[in-house]
């Protein structure tokens, strides 16, 4: 089994208009046989608060990068994205609406299709490794400039890799955000 590392640089990300018009996201990577309706990694300033996309049927997980905090008001609650790099996860069938503490934020996000993939975003710190399991997964330098899989990787380039079997990935310098892909359909 091989794994299998290709770096993107940000001249190969998309920029696509928001669902609900209220802004621009930028696309890291996408499944490529849909154009991203099975899944979506990715990067989104907010600089207004208003409502979330609706996204039924997706599962969403989300972390502040960047910016003074954001609450995600819906009707069983708040959804606290205040603290950098603290994940967070929810459906996107879920009504929210954000209210930004400190101005505008960003935020990176993974979106996948439940009934297909499950999707997972983790923080990566110098010093710290992770197993990843058999599928999609990115390493993605949000903040700074980060070393991993023995790779250097400038602020806001990613690495994607593709594993055919249980991998260890490690951080030797910065940090990184690790989205997972795994197929859900056995």
């Amino acid at each position: 089994m091989t794994t299998k590392i290709t770096p993107i640089t940000p001249a190969e990300y998309r920029r696509i208009p928001w669902k609900n018009g209220g802004g621009i996201s930028t696309d890291i990577a996408t499944d490529a046989a849909t154009g991203g309706e099975v899944w979506r990694f990715g990067r989104t300033p907010i600089p207004v608060p208003g409502p979330f996309s609706d996204y039924t049927g997706y599962d969403r997980v989300q972390v502040l990068v960047a910016g003074g905090g954001m609450v995600l008001e819906g009707p069983d609650g708040e959804i606290d994205l205040r603290q950098p790099f603290v994940v967070v996860r929810y459906k996107g069938e879920l009504p929210l609406v954000s209210r930004l503490e400190a101005g505008p934020v960003e935020v990176v996000n993974l979106i996948g299709l439940r009934a297909e993939v499950k999707v997972d975003l983790q923080v990566l710190d110098a010093g710290q490794s992770l197993s990843l399991p058999k599928g999609i997964h990115f390493a993605y330098a949000p903040s700074g400039a980060a070393r991993v899989a023995d790779r250097d990787l400038s602020d806001d380039h990613s690495l994607r890799i593709d594993a055919a079997g249980p991998t260890m990935l490690a951080c030797g310098a910065g940090r990184v955000l690790v989205a997972s892909i795994v197929t859900s359909i056995i």
